[in-house]
């Protein structure tokens, strides 16, 4: 039954089957100490193995050793002491620490132990010889990849992945005219103030940036204008055009829009035959600093700006 559940969710549901699996274990686990007359509690394992090896440790060395929480480890610590398994005691050489240890009730059971381990283990090895496929090295290997990148991050990249494509950017039309002046006076007011310079722009981006040569790409999420950039011409010696207006939504940020935009804007200037493009910011803008950094800008010595907020220029050689 639990099978064409899993069959039907997919990977999807690999949290609850891999929680049915270690409930299957670990009720199993349970029984066996029973029959071998050890009163322990499965969960208590890492713990006292870790101290049946004869060294007294402290709490932050087991949680370390063992890979839980310092939180979970002082739990199990507690319900072992109060079973009479363990004991704490001060550091002789550091009396602020405090040292775990088995006690003669729990060096007894540390005897008592010792065939079961030898049965489990065969049982362990019986059981993968039946299989396909090694589950203990496919734990090494998912342990290893989500230590070195999270489920959670994996789903936030496939996420954006996913959603970035259905982002559609397309150039500038009239009916676009006031989300190029929303978006930008959106994220401006947030940071800053608007200034003459915008107001040129925005009010009027045909005669501004369009008929002097230049161009303004829309990003529309469900046909919805989510993000604007505009590329416009340049009289300058070192510069063809410059990369400016750019504003993405914050309800719409998160899915590469910003890039988008960006990459629609540099291949326009390579088509156009530009050599490099020019760009203005601020600092406190982090994101974007770090997009342009990702696009290929880097920071070039100070130009006067129209803008009082500008306090750093970049430039791209395509």
């Amino acid at each position: 039954m639990m099978t064409g559940f899993f069959d039907t969710t997919g990977k999807m549901a690999i949290g609850s089957r891999l929680r049915l699996l270690t409930d299957k274990i670990t009720e199993d686990a349970a029984q066996v100490y029973s029959l071998y007359g050890v009163p322990m509690q499965p969960k208590w394992f890492p713990v006292f193995y870790v101290l049946s090896r004869g060294e007294s440790k402290t709490i932050t060395e087991i949680a370390r050793e063992i890979g839980h929480s310092h939180v979970s480890v002082s739990k199990i610590v507690r319900e072992m002491v109060q079973k009479g398994f363990i004991r704490e005691k001060k550091d002789k050489t550091d009396g602020r620490k405090n040292l775990v240890g088995l006690t003669a009730k729990g060096l007894e059971i540390n005897e008592k132990i010792a065939a079961q381990y030898i049965d489990v283990n065969n049982a362990i090895e019986e059981l993968t010889s039946q299989t396909k496929h090694d589950l203990w090295k496919a734990m090494e290997e998912w342990e290893f990849l989500l230590e070195q990148k999270s489920l959670l991050r994996r789903v936030q990249e496939q996420q954006k992945l996913r959603e970035s494509s259905q982002v559609k950017v397309v150039t500038y039309q009239p009916k676009y005219r006031q989300a190029f002046y929303d978006l930008n006076e959106e994220w401006i007011s947030a940071y800053f103030k608007m200034e003459p310079s915008d107001y040129k722009a925005l009010e009027d981006p045909e005669g501004h940036i369009l008929k002097k040569g230049g161009h303004i790409f829309v990003a529309l999420y469900n046909d919805e204008p989510v993000g604007v950039c505009a590329l416009i011409r340049m009289n300058d010696p070192d510069y063809d055009f410059e990369l400016a207006k750019m504003a993405v939504s914050p309800r719409a940020q998160g899915k590469s829009i910003g890039w988008l935009l960006g990459k629609a804007c540099m291949e326009k200037a390579r088509e156009l035959g530009a050599s490099k493009l020019y760009l203005e910011s601020n600092t406190i803008l982090k994101p974007a600093i770090s997009l342009y950094h990702k696009m290929g800008f880097q920071k070039v010595a100070a130009r006067k700006s129209p803008y009082e907020r500008a306090n750093i220029q970049m430039e791209l050689v395509l």
